[in-house]
């Protein structure tokens, strides 16, 4: 696979078995090494410069905030340091807390995640999940009451003593492929994208079927070309917090046909050759996927392959 994905490669033990040690999570809140990421509205805390960073606070000054917290989780350990998130969704103005003023800006993740140290970004992009997690599942799926944190962050149990259904973080598996018939591959555009920026075709898995299944499936919908699930090879994978999506990236060698873009699905695609790609103007014509994305790997990798 070579180098890692944007967004993994976070460093952390996450540690499940200290999760329900209640004692051990208590005295790491006060603990003046460890560290927490402030979360608000699916953004982050970051430092600003010409090269972005996340700001980690100490026990001193997250204190405060954690106390009231909408939600607070333990991430994992660096070594002996623990990192916790919280959730400040409720404030209005963060940034003029006391505890936060003068440390930086809640952005989003995605426009300044290609900017930040590969481990920095990913246990950000953990931090921005596993909050927007929170926030989607304060009430049971089952019967509808409110849902209480247990084990630090990472279980929602129903607070009805005759439900009391149990909930744990989720993902949700989608794929992403780069089909090529050796010379071409194939890339399409989504309507709401930025002007000119084409990617690899996508889309989730749905039940009852395997990954291979769901990579021919999406693309016979898309654009009309059908293939056997055995000519699919896997590449990597990149968690996609945007808002919970686990990215699956596959090949796909085929035989060259005409496509058949299906309008409901795309706004549009077509087979592109190395040269296309590799003298893409990066404007409102012609730009390829964002830096950080798996789609974007996917066809690097591709073109790594004819040098």
């Amino acid at each position: 696979m070579g180098r890692p994905n944007f967004y993994s490669g976070a460093g952390l033990d996450r540690a499940d078995h200290l999760r329900s040690d209640e004692a051990w999570i208590k005295a790491r809140l006060s603990d003046p090494a460890t560290r927490f990421a402030a979360v608000w509205r699916s953004r982050n805390l970051v430092a600003p410069g010409d090269t972005p960073r996340p700001v980690w606070l100490d026990a001193a000054r997250a204190g405060s905030l954690v106390d009231w917290a909408e939600t607070l989780a333990f991430l994992g350990l660096n070594e002996t340091r623990a990192y916790f998130a919280f959730d400040v969704s409720a404030l209005e103005a963060p940034e003029q807390e006391p505890a936060l003023a003068d440390l930086g800006a809640f952005q989003d993740l995605r426009a300044v995640g290609p900017l930040l140290e590969r481990s920095d970004g990913a246990v950000l992009a953990y931090a921005r999940g596993l909050m927007h997690w929170h926030r989607r599942h304060r009430f049971c799926g089952v019967c509808g009451q409110p849902t209480k944190i247990r084990r630090a962050g990472h279980q929602r149990v129903c607070s009805a003593p005759d439900c009391g259904s149990q909930h744990f973080p989720r993902t949700d598996p989608a794929v992403i492929m780069l089909v090529h018939d050796g010379a071409r591959c194939v890339l399409g555009r989504q309507e709401i994208w930025p002007p000119g920026m084409h990617s690899t075709l996508a889309g989730f898995v749905e039940p009852g079927e395997t990954l291979e299944e769901a990579v021919a499936r999406e693309v016979a919908e898309e654009v009309g070309l059908r293939f056997d699930p055995g000519q699919v090879f896997y590449q990597s994978s990149q968690p996609w917090p945007f808002p919970s999506s686990l990215m699956l990236g596959f090949h796909a060698r085929i035989e060259p046909a005409e496509l058949r873009v299906n309008r409901a699905e795309i706004e549009s695609a077509a087979w592109f050759s190395r040269e296309d790609l590799l003298n893409s103007p990066e404007d409102e014509s012609f730009r390829l996927p964002r830096a950080d994305s798996i789609a974007r790997r996917l066809i690097e990798d591709w073109l790594a392959e004819a040098c």
